[in-house]
């Protein structure tokens, strides 16, 4: 039976979520559980990730591996067969982010957030589409704003999530005649440690502080996930949150344009107040990724 066709959908459903440690893959854990579903958590950080699956209600289970690993990736997925049940949707949370010029950037750390975002959100998808063919179910790829449009000094994390929409759109043509759903999630900015680490550094903060009122708002990750959650019962091809990123579509062709003539003048205006070099990975998760050739992150 195919999971849309339940009263409660989620309910004694297996779903999986990387980047479940903490931040927006921990909120959203939570908020699939409070639907009745089985959680399975993947991330790096072990004794984070069992205390969120010891707060949830209905069974989980947790396991600490490494998004960008294929041949952990496969025999996690055939322990939470095992243990949970195959499958029925899979959400691609796992993600980090670093800041600052381009050519300053460490290639090792710009490298690693390409691997975690984008690769690590296909061989997400990979070891789990097995069940996903068996149950009929749904992949949910999050990506963000940075999809739609850029930013400067955020090179690797825009074209780490404009690949990762891509990816999602390819594999929904490739598996919707064998009835996987496959959606994408755009965000904005959510009240995680990502995203307060980076505020920390005062050129991204100012950048943030030149996008209109609307766009530069931080969400609870709570709030967020609630809107994710509905997505997957529902098999959503595409979530927005904020609900206005969906008129951000109709703008994609004019955001380059647009940011690069703001950015010609704020920031060399921005870089004489104070100096900006490489932030590293941002936030608890991404320092978890440290040293690592992979790593989870609240998005």
């Amino acid at each position: 039976m195919e999971i849309r066709t339940r009263t409660r959908p989620l309910r004694g459903r297996t779903v999986v979520v990387t980047g479940a440690a903490r931040g927006l893959g921990a909120a959203l854990s939570r908020a699939l559980d409070e639907r009745g579903a089985r959680v399975a958590l993947l991330g790096l950080e072990r004794p984070q990730l069992e205390e969120v699956a010891a707060s949830l209600r209905h069974e989980a289970r947790c396991w600490e591996t490494d998004v960008t690993d294929d041949a952990a990736m496969a025999a996690t997925a055939q322990q939470v067969r095992a243990q949970l049940g195959p499958a029925s949707a899979v959400v691609a949370n796992a993600g980090v982010a670093e800041g600052g010029p381009f050519a300053d950037s460490d290639p090792a750390v710009w490298r690693r957030v390409i691997e975690v975002n984008l690769i690590g959100s296909a061989a997400t998808a990979r070891s789990f589409l097995p069940d996903l063919f068996a149950t009929q179910g749904y992949y949910l790829q999050i990506t963000s704003l940075a999809a739609m449009g850029t930013s400067p000094l955020m090179s690797a994390y825009c074209a780490s999530k404009s690949g990762a929409e891509s990816f999602a759109h390819a594999l929904r043509a490739e598996v919707a005649h064998q009835g996987v759903a496959v959606g994408i999630a755009y965000l904005n900015w959510i009240d995680t440690d990502m995203v307060r680490d980076a505020d920390r550094h005062a050129v991204l903060r100012e950048l943030r502080a030149h996008m209109p009122p609307p766009a530069r708002r931080v969400r609870p990750a709570d709030q967020v996930a609630e809107r994710l959650a509905t997505a997957v019962e529902r098999r959503s091809a595409a979530v927005y949150v904020p609900a206005w990123l969906r008129a951000v579509q109709l703008a994609r062709p004019f955001l380059p344009p647009l940011v690069t003539h703001i950015a010609r003048t704020e920031l060399p205006r921005l870089e004489r107040s104070e100096p900006f070099g490489p932030t590293g990975l941002l936030g608890a998760g991404g320092q978890a990724a440290v040293g690592r050739p992979g790593g989870d992150h609240d998005r």
